[in-house]
């Protein structure tokens, strides 16, 4: 049987206009290609063989299993990696993947590997040895998410009950999120609609741990574009933190904000 051609002429387009101009809109459009590329990820992969296991009743059962070893790549600080190659063009650059089968993976499918609780990888880059851009987990995880909160049917909408207990504070002056912080204003700097934004943290009763809260201040009706960018550009900074949002129109997120100065102001 012969093997699928993987090319990706969109994703490689974006890539390339998003590096010439990095803007909202050339980061967005360059995230739905990834989202609809097929990569190329070099491993060693086995024969299927059989393995015993037990089923929900208790019963024992053979099963074909084919065992993947991802062939992974380091960074500077020894952190590894999968490579996602567009084609085999970028692919043949690697010396690591002579030899090596071709696994096809998709986002979804980094994003169901990098979420497993012994996974040690952080992340994955696309083309490590040409145009590459790079997707640590824990933007992955995010990204995903707002996939399955679109496929859904959006933004996922959180009711603040009258009569709930809500904890607001500051960021803990040990942990403070600069990075994250400069993601963000980064991105408000691109934007023509947004006037102020704010952070604080943000605590529900049954919570274990408070959430970053960021109240942005904007015109027109462009909430669902403006969070999205939010969202990617603190994702890779939140370091175990969830994310919440919230325009600065409704009368929770201005009271929040009484006597708190922004982080940002155009």
């Amino acid at each position: 049987m012969e093997e699928k051609k993987i090319t990706n002429p969109a994703l490689l387009e974006a890539i390339e206009d998003m590096q010439a101009n990095n803007t909202p809109d050339t980061v967005n459009h360059m995230i739905d290609c990834v989202m609809a590329a097929q990569f190329i990820t070099p491993a060693n992969v086995s024969q299927p063989r059989n393995v015993a296991k037990t089923d929900n009743n208790g019963a024992t059962v053979m099963q074909q299993e084919t065992q993947i070893q991802f062939q992974l790549i380091e960074n500077g600080n020894k952190e590894k990696f999968f490579p996602a190659f567009t084609d085999e063009g970028e692919k043949d650059k690697w010396a690591g993947a002579e030899g090596k089968q071709n696994v096809i993976m998709t986002f979804d499918s980094f994003a169901q590997v990098l979420s497993a609780p012994d996974c040690d990888v952080k992340g994955f880059v696309i083309n490590p040895f040409g145009k590459s851009v790079a997707f640590p987990t824990p933007m992955v995880m995010n990204l995903k998410k707002q996939k399955d909160e679109r496929a859904e049917g959006g933004l996922t909408k959180k009711e603040i009950k009258s009569d709930e207990k809500i904890e607001l504070g500051d960021p803990d002056p040990d942990e403070y999120p600069i990075d994250m912080m400069a993601a963000m204003i980064n991105f408000f700097n691109e934007r023509d609609d947004v006037s102020r934004a704010f952070l604080r943290t943000f605590r529900r009763e049954n919570d274990e741990k408070p959430s970053y809260l960021v109240i942005v201040d904007f015109e027109g009706d462009k909430m669902e574009e403006i969070f999205k960018g939010v969202s990617i550009a603190a994702s890779p900074h939140l370091n175990g933190y969830e994310l919440s949002m919230m325009p600065f129109a409704v009368k929770f997120a201005r009271n929040a904000c009484d006597g708190v100065e922004p982080f940002f102001e155009a």
